[in-house]
């Protein structure tokens, strides 16, 4: 049996597929770094609740389809994240994957919202991906009300998206997104009440050479405020700055808002 939006029994669902075995003994990219993108405050359904890293949907009822998505597009590099989804996990989508500015983030019906239109392109909970408000069988249905870990793999270069579930690789959801032209953003959905879906790791490929040389710098310096007291050229400071880690609050860095000359002075 499964259970409707708001925790109610419904109807049964069968959906069967094979399952690609392979188990990750370490965590993808993990010679890459860390990724500081967050969900977004800005794109987002008002039955999104957001406290720290963690997406709490439909708080009170569920009339609908809410969703949020990444803080920063990931088009063209190597990205992975993971999404630990909480024991509320039934109803009609619990939903992963990416999606463009143009998708939309709310549905006042009860729908798979991510890959309803060419805008998106998502896993559902019931073992299903969708893109251009087609589905097809990927994988076996999650178990209903047990807490899981969902991996997205995002190769930008190849154009392609996979998903890892409990560190088991599921194999090529998507391919043919390195086609696309509008920026790409992470992006999650719901249609259960008060489910929890909480950003964990976020990783990144190297886009360069300069690239893993900024994060090498960054990495030496005790504190990060010490970036402003190096003699930089104001360009070679605006790219080290957009690598600098984020506050525990807001998800940015707390340096760049903050006048320099009270920063070199502290």
């Amino acid at each position: 049996m499964t259970q409707g939006d708001n925790g109610e029994k419904g109807p049964s669902n069968v959906y069967t597929a094979d399952t690609n075995q392979n188990v990750m003994s370490s965590l993808p990219l993990e010679h890459g770094c860390d990724a500081w993108w967050h969900w977004s405050q800005c794109h987002k359904s008002p039955e999104v609740l957001l406290y720290a890293r963690t997406a709490l949907f439909h708080p009170n009822w569920s009339h609908g389809t809410a969703a949020v998505r990444g803080s920063q597009e990931i088009n063209g590099g190597l990205h992975y994240w993971e999404v630990q989804v909480s024991q509320r996990l039934f109803g009609t989508a619990v939903m992963f994957g990416v999606c463009t500015a143009s998708a939309r983030l709310h549905a006042d019906s009860f729908v798979s919202l991510v890959g309803e239109d060419e805008f998106g392109w998502g896993l559902s909970h019931k073992g299903l991906i969708w893109h251009n408000g087609k589905w097809r069988h990927y994988t076996e249905p999650f178990r209903e009300n047990r807490a899981t870990t969902i991996g997205v793999l995002f190769d930008g270069k190849r154009g392609t998206l996979g998903f890892y579930k409990d560190a088991q690789w599921l194999g090529i959801a998507f391919t043919g997104l390195d086609a696309v032209t509008e920026p790409l953003y992470p992006v999650i959905s719901s249609t259960a009440a008060k489910t929890e879906l909480t950003l964990g790791a976020t990783r990144r490929g190297w886009v360069s050479l300069q690239d893993r040389a900024r994060h090498a710098l960054l990495a030496a310096l005790p504190q990060p405020r010490l970036l402003y007291t190096l003699p930089l050229p104001p360009a070679l400071r605006h790219y080290l700055e957009d690598d600098l880690p984020p506050s525990k609050n807001s998800g940015r860095s707390p340096f760049l808002s903050l006048n320099k000359q009270q920063i070199l002075s502290s």
